[in-house]
Formats: structure tokens, C-alpha cells, sequence
């Protein structure tokens, strides 16, 4: 049986919290993926007011989950053989703490590991509207290796809920990260004159 691909999904504390729970229930569903899950404290907090969801009902849909403050956790280290890395959503200050090697917790720190060794790291960065430090952090990650992918809706696929939103923005990463899915639609181009 071949060996699962590892992808470790972070969730910070921005806005957008249903993007790391849709992309863990989406994994969940995927043949030979395992996933681990790092959740700061602030991203606690914001799953509880945006999704209504308790930690245990959210950590079901992981494989392994790792505290925060376990710094050494085994994603913490380089040995640690990963397909790479989703933080969704990213924050501010997680995107600066990366971009600036700022490993002061354990979801900073598997970040930093999946930069170092040269594995992808996907950041879907929640902020509006940005100000140049922003702006200068998103550059040095991308400098670094990161891919820097805001959730931004696609509404030429005509969304008709919420749902379908975030499910284009979670396609997004699985495609990224190279992983077969069935979320959203493929744009087929217009007809001529269309």
C-alpha cells in the first residue's frame, strides 16, 4: 500500500475560518491523504463565532492534531516528510511571523520548516485593504517560496451561495497542492462572440 501523502493545515485567526474546515472536510474524503492540523489560539476563538464549531467537532476532521504551543510537535521539524502546507485562513500577523521567521508557535514554525525545505506552502491571506507592510510581507514570502492566494471569488462560475464560494477558493488550494477533486468547475472559455 503506498505510504499517505502528508498536508498540514493551519488555521489562524483571521476572518475566513470555513476555509481550513472545508479544506479538512474535502482531505477527509480524499484517498491517501493525512492530514495534520495546527490551530493558533486566536484561530480557536474565530472558528467558535464564524462557524459555531467546537475544537473536538473541528479536530475529527484532521488525523493528528498538534497544540499550537507544542514546539516540538513532530511538523516542527524538518524530518517530518510533508506534501506541504495550507494556512487557511492566514492572518496578518502569522503572515509577518513567516515572513520574518518568526517561529514563536508551532504553526509558524511548520511553516517555516515547509519553506526550509523547499516544500509548498499555501497562504490564504484575509485582509482588507492592505497596507504596505502587508504588501511587503506578501513579497517576501513569495521571495521565500510561498504561494500567497487570497481567497478572492471567482464570479464568472456565477456562485449561487456561500458555499460555492468558498468551495471555489478550497479547489484553488487542492490544486496548488496537486490533490484530485471534485469541487468546483473548470472554466470552459466562451464561445466565440460570447
Amino acid at each position: 500500500m503506498p505510504e499517505a501523502r502528508r498536508i498540514v493545515v493551519g488555521i489562524s485567526g483571521a476572518s475566513g475560518a470555513v476555509y481550513g474546515v472545508r479544506l479538512l472536510q474535502v482531505l477527509q474524503g480524499c484517498a491517501g491523504i493525512e492530514t495534520h492540523l495546527v490551530v493558533s489560539d486566536a484561530g480557536w476563538r474565530n472558528l467558535r463565532h464564524e462557524t459555531g464549531m467546537e475544537p473536538a467537532a473541528v479536530e475529527a476532521l484532521a488525523h493528528t492534531v498538534h497544540d499550537a504551543r507544542n514546539i516540538g510537535a513532530t511538523i516542527a521539524s524538518g524530518s517530518f516528510q510533508s506534501a506541504g502546507m495550507v494556512i487557511a485562513p492566514c492572518s496578518m500577523r502569522t503572515l509577518a511571523a513567516v515572513a520574518h521567521g518568526l517561529s514563536d508557535n508551532l504553526l509558524t514554525r511548520a511553516a517555516d520548516v515547509v519553506l526550509k525545505e523547499r516544500r509548498r506552502l499555501v497562504l490564504l491571506a484575509r485582509e482588507t485593504p492592505l497596507h504596505l507592510g502587508h504588501l511587503r510581507n506578501m513579497v517576501s514570502v513569495t521571495e521565500m517560496g510561498a504561494i500567497v492566494c487570497p481567497p478572492v471569488p471567482a464570479f464568472y462560475l456565477r456562485p449561487q451561495s456561500v458555499a460555492d464560494i468558498v468551495d471555489h477558493g478550497v479547489a484553488r488550494v487542492l490544486d496548488l497542492l496537486e490533490v484530485k477533486h471534485p469541487l468546483a468547475a473548470r472554466w470552459e472559455g466562451l464561445a466565440p462572440g460570447g
